[in-house]
Parts: structure tokens; sequence; C-alpha cells
């Protein structure tokens, strides 16, 4: 019964298994019993060593493994803002080159998790992890010794580069070992982490840019490179398991029914060849290929090696982004990170420009919506799992993935309410205690929303968390990239107060969104998911 449950494809689990992209329960019928294929939740696969089962402890490893990581890309996106004046004097540029060295960074911070997101779905987690850390350390060592602006920018999109696959592939890593009931806790942990980046990154690079220059910023990120990488190479078990990716699977079909064509021709050839030495002679075993199928022995599909070259990334972001509950869920998300990007950015420019503070204290300022964010992130995944379990035992112990964003309805209400209050607070320049409390309600509003609509994300999209996680990431760096080239221009022609009302309006539309899809997305789901089957048992 454990090998019909496993999506291990073996000679005849290549003709009779059947997978079925499901978000509620297991189906498993005994082959013995039933001619009908196997049906099967690709997620709960049997695979060796399983990662869901694994002890707590060694959970809770990978956990701060991985949280330590996604660290490095919200300390990258700001801590450089004190030193930019420094930088500007010292390597004779302009503020351009330097707005082109932080807008590109996040524009392929953004997008580039689409690349690692298929690397890791055929070489596995841990391979990423330790290519993508060390292309980080190396970008930030160059950065540290470069003597022309060129150089900066092109390291800047190199650290880019490899600070973008944590937050994908972490989201994917928590998939691998968590259930479901599970992910709202433990992404709201995972994700607080990188969210303490806009408010640390600007005191750390202060309190460096003050004391040793701008430089030692960047020999900063090559030492918590250099750590994180010993701690995955080290510490780190690969999650992955090929038997749960959807896209492995889907990828390893392929390459069987191209072998299985190949012998098959070949076979057919070797009887051409037989019939013409025979010159017509009657023959006892039959000319129809189609009719006798080519049976693939177990050794040629262990021999069946992928490779990189076998993954397209951006067929899967396409299927992704076709489903409607996937693109209505991927704006609001998007929008809730520019909003973030957004008012760190534009903060930090205020309490310069009208309260006269310094890179430290408006770090110390920040730090408000950064623990804000962080309260979020953690009591909103809390409250995410807590009504995911509460719906799900009133609906007979059966859940589905739209049951998750029942939890941020609590937040909507206020969170427009408080972002217009900060944008009044700036406005008028009030004490900037004032500034604090808004900030710190705008960041756990916004982060207590946005946590349930990653996990959602991940649910939803059973067999390809990682695929989806990377969209939602693309969709974040896209808005965030053009939040960053109008924010500063809005800022100026219509100020705090102006700026921050309108993103109170597209919080609302937001929201709406997410109503949207708790209220429609299982439906655009389930037929999604019915038109890819139709279309997989086509070819």
């Amino acid at each position: 019964m454990a090998e019909s449950q496993s999506t291990t494809l073996s000679p005849m689990e290549v003709q009779s298994v059947e997978f079925h992209d499901t978000d509620t329960q297991t189906h498993v019928s005994s082959s013995k019993l039933s001619n009908e294929p196997i049906k099967l939740d690709i997620e709960h696969a049997v695979v060796e060593d399983d990662p869901r089962i694994w002890s707590n402890t060694k959970k809770n490893v990978v956990l701060f493994i991985i949280s330590g990581a996604s660290m490095i890309a919200g300390l990258c996106a700001n801590i450089q803002n004190p030193a930019n004046a420094q930088i500007e004097q010292q390597l004779h540029t302009s503020s351009g080159d330097i707005s082109l060295s932080l807008s590109l960074f996040i524009l392929i911070q953004g997008n580039f998790p689409v690349i690692w997101s298929a690397i890791s779905e055929i070489k596995g987690r841990k391979t990423v992890y330790l290519f993508s850390v060390a292309l980080f350390t190396l970008g930030s060592a160059i950065v540290a010794v470069s003597r022309t602006i060129g150089l900066v920018i092109g390291m800047r999109i190199l650290q880019g580069a490899g600070s973008s696959a944590v937050i994908a592939i972490g989201a994917a890593t928590l998939a691998d070992i968590y259930e479901p009931h599970q992910r709202g806790t433990m992404m709201g942990v995972f994700y607080s982490a990188p969210l303490l980046g806009p408010s640390l990154g600007p005191i750390i690079g202060g309190a460096l840019t003050q004391g040793l220059g701008w430089r030692a910023i960047f020999w900063f990120l090559v030492i918590w490179g250099g750590i994180i990488f010993s701690a995955f190479l080290l510490l780190f078990k690969d999650t992955f398991r090929k038997e749960r990716s959807m896209t492995y699977q889907n990828v390893l079909k392929r390459r069987l029914r191209a072998q299985r064509l190949s012998e098959a021709k070949d076979e057919s050839r070797k009887i051409s060849e037989k019939e013409s030495q025979v010159n017509g002679e009657n023959q006892t075993g039959s000319k129809d290929i189609e009719a006798q199928p080519t049976v693939i022995p177990a050794s040629a599909i262990r021999d069946v090696k992928l490779s990189i070259a076998d993954v397209n990334p951006f067929p899967p972001y396409l299927s992704i982004i076709s489903r409607k509950n996937n693109f209505a869920i991927l704006i609001p998300s998007g929008l809730i990170f520019a909003f973030s990007f957004s008012i760190a950015y534009t903060c930090a420019r205020t309490l310069s420009m009208y309260y006269n503070y310094d890179a430290l204290k408006t770090g110390l300022v920040l730090l408000a919506y950064g623990i804000g964010s962080v309260a979020g992130s953690i009591l909103g995944g809390r409250w995410s799992d807590r009504t995911l379990a509460r719906l799900k035992a009133a609906n007979g112990g059966i859940s589905f993935p739209e049951m998750r964003l029942e939890s941020t309805k609590v937040a909507m209400v206020w969170l427009p309410l408080s972002v217009i209050g900060y944008a009044w607070v700036c406005q008028e320049r009030v004490n900037v205690a004032a500034v604090c409390v808004m900030l710190f309600l705008t960041g756990f509003l916004s982060i207590w929303i946005y946590t349930s609509t990653l996990a959602y994300i991940v649910d939803a999209n059973t067999g390809r968390s990682s695929t989806a996680v990377a969209t939602n990431s693309s969709f974040r760096g896209l808005s965030a990239f053009v939040a960053a080239e109008i924010a500063v221009p809005l800022q100026d022609s219509i100020g705090d107060g102006g700026l921050y009302t309108l993103w109170a309006g597209l919080m609302v539309v937001a929201e709406c969104l997410i109503l949207l899809v708790l209220y429609r997305g299982r439906k655009w789901r389930e037929a999604s998911a019915e038109r890819e089957k139709q279309k997989l048992d086509a070819k």
C-alpha cells in the first residue's frame, strides 16, 4: 500500500498513477480493489526521510537558518541609504546614479526568484541556498572595494540576485516541513526577520558609515553572508523531495514519454529490418507498436537524470498567474509590499527634511514600523492558523485554502484609517511620537494581512509552492520598483498627506480583491485545476 501512494514513477506507475492538485484531503484507493487510477494528493506522497515528521528541534533549526538568511534581503535594500551622500561624494557620482543602484537592486531582487525557483525544483533547496548566498557574498565584497559607481551598480545587481532566493525558496522550504494548518504561524515567524530590515538597516548603516565609512556596510554584509553560507553548508539538511514537486514530476514525465517514443521507434526499425531479412515470412510477433506499448525498465527510470536545462521557468510562472484566484491575490500582495517600501523610503526623507534627524535617529524612528511589522507577522500568522482550524472544524474536518483569508477581515477596517492617520500626522509635522504610533499601526495591520495572503499563495498551489512564492516575489519587486520611482515626485508635489491618502485608497482596493478571492477563489481555483488536468490528459 505504501508503494501505491508514492509519486515515484516506477514502470507500472508511469501508466497507472494520476496526480491531482487538491487542497483538501488525500484520496487513496487500493489498486487491488479497483481498476481506477490512484488519486493522490502530491503534497502527502510517501517519501524517504519525510521532512514533515522531523522532530521539532530539527524543524526549528531549519526555520532559524532560513529566517537569518532572509534578513539579508531586508537589510540590503535599506542599509545603503545612510551612506548615499558619502558614496556620492567619494565616487564623484550623481544622485541619479545612486537612485539607479537602489531601484535596480529592488527590481532584480523581486524577479530573479523565478529562476531560483525553477532550479530548486530540479536540484533541491540546499544547492540554491549555497549558490545564491555565495553570489550575494561575492557581490558585497566587490562593492566594498569598488572605485567607480558603475561597478557598484553592477555588483548591487549581483547582490539583488543572490539575496532574492531565500524569500521564495524559504517559503517553499516551510511548505516542505509543515502541514497547511501550521504554515500561517511559521510563515509569520519566518517573514518577521526580513521585516526588520527597513528599520535595522538604517540604524546599522548609519552607525557603520559614521564610525568606519560606507565601505564598512558592505564588509558587514560579507561577514553576515559568510555566517549564513556556513550554516547552510554544515547545519541545513535539504527538505526538497522530488516526489512532492509537481514541476519535477511533469518534467520527468516528459522525459519518460520521449524515452518511450524513442524506444518504440527503435523497436519498429528492428521489426522492419527483420521483415526484410525473412523476405515476407510469417511473423509470430505483432507489428503494432501502439498495441504493445514499451514498458520502461526500472533501471532506465533510475538512469534518467534531470538537469537545469530540462526546466523552463516561464511556463510555470504563466501557469500561476493564469489562475484567476492567484492573479487576484498577487495584486494586493504587491500593493502591500510597495506600500511598505514607500513608507520606509519617504518617512526617512520627511524626518531628515522637516525634523532635522540624522541617519541614526531616523533609523530609531523607523524601528517603530519594524516592530509593528514583526508583531503583525507573528500574531497575524497565529490568528490565520487559528481561523483555518476553526472553519475546518465547522466544515466537518474539511478545509480549503480560501478559509485562511477570513482572518484578514479583522484588520481591513483599520488599515486604511491608520494610513490616512499617518498621512496627516506627517503633513502637519506633529510631534514625532505620533509619527511613531502611526508607523507601528500601519506596519502591524498591513503585515497582518500580508502574512495570510502569503500563506494562501502557498496553500493554493500544491506541489509548486516555490514557483508560486517566486511569482509573488516578482509582483512585489515590480510594485516596489514603481513605488520607488514615483514616491519622491509625488511627495514633493502633493505632500505626505496627499500621497498616503492615495495609498489608503489603494489599500481599500487591495482589501476588496482579497474579499473577492475569499468568496470566489475556490470556484476559480477548482475550475483552473480541472482545465490543467484536461490539458495534461490530452498530451
